[in-house]
């Protein structure tokens, strides 16, 4: 697997691909179509690859970081920028996916740009709805990773707890007992 999917919220495990953007030089995990096909993959999105080419590729690009720039625009409770509410308006009217039923159960095919549009779609759903109030950004410092803070006291502070918060916490651990044999 070449992708990770800690959020459960696609558009925002989408926005991942992009990892430790504070660092650098950050990890682009999809530096080719071929990367954005095992996304859709691997996400579930689409049971079969587009066949994304270079052009989809960059609409994927320009797109997560609009999704990002409205996220952290909610987050910092700034207004949202125009620029990155009209790129994903204009994704989120493409056309569907497309879901059929089989003898094997549901298939989703299409087209990298109607993936798109759905990630765009649940993107409009997020941002302009009240799951909004529950975004955040990972405290772990290598980390950028967003997500919807559903836990029940709204005070999650890492993206997923088997790999953020673990290392947060084995961190301040070694901390506490490298400290105490000074």
């Amino acid at each position: 697997m070449n992708h990770a999917f800690p959020c459960g919220t696609l558009p925002l495990d989408f926005v991942g691909t992009l990892r430790a953007r504070r660092n650098d030089e950050p990890m682009e995990k999809l530096a080719s179509p071929e990367l954005l096909d095992d996304w859709f993959l691997e996400s579930g999105m689409l049971g079969l690859a587009p066949g994304a080419s270079e052009a989809d590729l960059a609409l994927a690009l320009e797109l997560r970081e609009a999704i990002y720039s409205l996220v952290a625009a909610r987050i910092e409770r700034r207004p949202l920028p125009a620029e990155a509410v009209a790129e994903v308006n204009l994704h989120a009217a493409g056309l569907p996916v497309t879901l059929r039923l089989g003898p094997d159960g549901a298939t989703r095919t299409g087209t990298a740009v109607q993936g798109l549009a759905a990630l765009a779609r649940e993107t409009v759903e997020i941002i302009g709805g009240d799951e909004a109030a529950l975004l955040r950004e990972c405290a772990r410092p290598e980390c950028t990773q967003v997500y919807l803070d559903r836990s029940r006291g709204h005070r999650r502070d890492w993206c997923a707890m088997r790999t953020c918060g673990n290392r947060v916490k084995a961190a301040a651990y070694r901390a506490r007992r490298h400290g105490g044999k000074s």
